[in-house]
């Protein structure tokens, strides 16, 4: 019983994390208007960086929150001009549109992985393997850009990917138990599920928007 009580507890210390995430990356999309564009580059790096760093971190210690919410602003920041461009393209509407199909598939799914009594830690490795194809394909659409047929093929088997993820994480915390060392990485890996999420279900509006 007391094991239970302290994983709730945690549950929503991690919930609470990724939530104020989430509100800090806004704010970097918000200030990212103010950036100059030659830096979004030396950011993305930068993002690219620390999220290595933290996969290696957290093997050996949990990362802290100043880092998950350091990240998250940085994170919000290199958003920006992804969330421009679909504004100047298509219009506002798209980020809404994009943002609340993506808020219900991750409830969704979080409600399912934290209910169910099945363990859904086998997809780790399936998961791992296509998110390293995911990658691949990205580095190679900045030197041989894909086509819209192509794109959509990616975009879609992004979503299944990350809502692969989100059911993952969330079983595996209801499985494994949240140690509270552990409640900013915890938190790092639910919002990169929702921003990967988000921008898959964004490109994939966009581009069947581009259709019409």
């Amino acid at each position: 019983m007391h094991s239970q009580s302290a994983y709730e507890k945690n549950l929503s210390a991690v919930m609470r994390a990724f939530a104020i995430s989430l509100g800090i990356a806004t704010i970097g999309v918000m200030i990212g208007v103010y950036v100059p564009p030659s830096l979004f580059l030396p950011l993305a790096i930068i993002e690219v960086l620390m999220l290595i760093f933290a996969f290696f971190l957290r093997r050996k210690k949990a990362i802290s929150y100043t880092f998950l919410y350091s990240f998250t602003f940085i994170s919000g920041l290199t958003t920006f001009p992804i969330i421009n461009y679909y504004v100047t393209a298509i219009g506002p509407q798209v980020i809404l549109t994009a943002f609340i199909a993506t808020t219900l598939i991750f409830a969704a799914i979080a409600i399912y992985a934290t209910k169910t009594k099945k363990n859904f830690s086998f997809l780790g490795g399936f998961l791992a393997a296509a998110l390293l194809a995911l990658i691949i394909v990205a580095i190679i659409n900045i030197f041989l850009p894909l086509n819209d047929t192509a794109m959509t093929i990616y975009s879609f088997i992004g979503i299944l990917v990350f809502s692969g993820y989100v059911l993952f994480d969330f079983n595996r915390m209801k499985h494994y138990g949240i140690p509270s060392h552990a409640v900013p990485t915890m938190a790092l890996n639910l919002y990169l599920d929702f921003i990967n999420l988000f921008i898959n279900i964004l490109r994939l509006i966009g581009i069947l928007k581009d259709r019409k």
